[in-house]
């Protein structure tokens, strides 16, 4: 199965608490304020620039509006229902290209442990499997990320594989997942 490009325009996506929106360049300092935290970036892969350049968030958010103008990845930010508009953490997704890299995402640190990145993660995963209707996704993690991982087992996804993995804090275990869209829609109805 291969993945429709260019992807659509990224939707808004709506749940309980949160409204995920496409990420603009308005996003810049909040993320510069919020993403270079150790716990943050800890677990992230190692093509993350650490320590955070001053000028991290504007490079990345520039080159990740670029492969979304050219309809390659989604980007949103995850913001709060009735809130102030302010990006609290971030959520990308994009097709499979052969490195089962296909969602990832982060939130500010005083945002943990209270379920938001679990909603967040539905959201999109909903949205890859109902609307776009994608036969699967891959993501991985560090496996001492126990948060990520908890995330992964609630939404249904399988572990298949432990390798090893190049992150920010170091080589570490790499966990690798996989979900169906089959598996997903059987949880959902």
């Amino acid at each position: 199965m291969t993945f429709e490009t260019p992807l659509p325009p990224t939707p808004t996506l709506t749940t309980e608490r949160l409204i995920l929106r496409p990420m603009r360049e308005a996003d810049i300092p909040a993320i510069q304020r919020e993403f270079p935290h150790w716990e943050v970036v800890r677990h992230l892969l190692a093509k993350v620039p650490w320590p955070y350049p001053e000028d991290g968030a504007a490079t990345n958010v520039r080159e990740s509006l670029e492969k979304r103008a050219r309809g390659e990845q989604f980007y949103w930010a995850i913001t709060l229902k009735g809130g102030d508009d302010a990006l609290i953490g971030r959520v990308d997704l994009r097709p499979d290209a052969g490195d089962r890299e296909m969602r990832g995402f982060w939130l500010a640190r005083e945002y943990w442990g209270r379920g938001l990145m679990t909603e967040a993660a539905d959201a999109v995963t909903a949205y890859a499997f109902e609307d776009l209707a994608w036969p699967y996704i891959y993501v991985t993690n560090a496996a001492p990320n126990a948060g990520s991982h908890r995330i992964k087992e609630k939404q249904g996804f399988e572990l298949i594989e432990v390798i090893d993995g190049e992150f920010v804090e170091g080589r570490l275990p790499r966990e690798v997942w996989i979900l169906t869209r089959e598996a997903w829609l059987g949880r959902r109805g």
